[in-house]
């Protein structure tokens, strides 16, 4: 099997080579993009199976780069950036980042979560025997697993792997209700970190591109339930 190949975008060298030089040993294929343009470009060249993407870039926002990839190509992004505000961490997030980590950063914790996102993803191709039905139907929705695919009113919606995940958990769960951090160790695939943001902003897309407001309820000071009957 060959190894799974890693787009670090990062103007500052010195980062760029530290990231890279641990993510080789841990036996990672890694490329380094100094700009955005760049970026893209070997983005749409190599098709990393992942990017860890910088903020502040010389030529463009890494927020644009962000959502340029998640449009086209689906890979996951790790913004990696000194910026730590909340709001700036739902930004990174609404632009299609699938985590957020912020700078100084411990690059144990950086291999960490790119471990985690690789078994999050493993985990949705080896879907379990109750997702290999041809068909699930739900809440309004038409889910092929065998495509990872979800129809709303017979128009497909377009929903990166890990809104997907996301979405098939709370299916499994149904009529459960689920507190943030658990939610964050079944998807994210890590422990938490003191911070459950993450779930309440892919939350609220996914309620937003699946019109499940009423579905996706939130639980006070736990977390949510994904209440339905079909």
């Amino acid at each position: 099997m060959s190894a799974n190949k890693i787009l670090i975008v990062e103007d500052d060298t010195p980062i760029a080579e530290l990231l890279a030089y641990r993510l080789k040993k841990e036996g990672y294929d890694v490329g380094i993009a100094g700009t955005g343009a760049r970026a893209l470009q070997m983005a749409n060249g190599a098709h990393p199976d992942l990017v860890l993407l910088d903020w502040q870039l010389p030529d463009m926002s890494g927020l644009e780069v962000c959502r340029q990839i998640t449009n086209k190509l689906h890979i996951p992004i790790i913004m990696v950036t000194a910026r730590n505000m909340v709001e700036d961490k739902v930004l990174g997030l609404e632009a299609g980042a699938d985590d957020y980590i912020t700078k100084p950063f411990d690059v144990r914790e950086v291999v960490a979560r790119i471990k985690a996102t690789f078994r999050r993803l493993e985990k949705t191709n080896d879907a379990p025997p109750a997702r290999n039905e041809l068909r699930l139907h739900f809440a309004g929705l038409t889910v092929t697993p065998s495509t990872m695919t979800v129809e709303k009113n017979g128009r497909q919606v377009d929903l990166t792997p890990l809104e997907y995940q996301l979405l098939m958990y709370f299916y499994e769960n149904r009529n459960v209700a689920l507190s943030r951090e658990k939610i964050l160790g079944a998807v994210w695939g890590y422990d938490y970190f003191g911070n459950t943001r993450t779930v309440d902003i892919h939350v609220l897309r996914l309620r937003k591109k699946l019109g499940l407001d009423n579905e996706i309820r939130t639980i006070f000071k736990i977390g949510y339930i994904f209440e339905i009957t079909d």
